[in-house]
């Protein structure tokens, strides 16, 4: 898996654990919400600010965004 998609599937299983929509996400992280749903389908590739904001938004280190599932290979 590469690590743009990785990190769309992280940020995607954290937004459906808090339970909020990409609208929601994209509201608290001050971005559209078309960009967010590009960056969980792996179609973007966003920036260390946005990396952040969307961490921050999540409630995460941004570390935490980039590390691959412990029960997949």
């Amino acid at each position: 898996m590469s690590l743009i998609a990785l990190l769309g599937r992280n940020i995607r299983r954290r937004r459906h654990a808090l339970g909020i929509s990409q609208e929601e996400l994209a509201f608290r992280a001050e971005m559209k919400r078309s960009y967010v749903s590009g960056i969980e389908l792996g179609n973007r590739k966003p920036s260390i600010d946005a990396l952040e904001r969307l961490a921050g938004a999540l409630h995460v280190d941004p570390r935490t965004l980039l590390e691959p599932d412990r029960h997949t290979k």
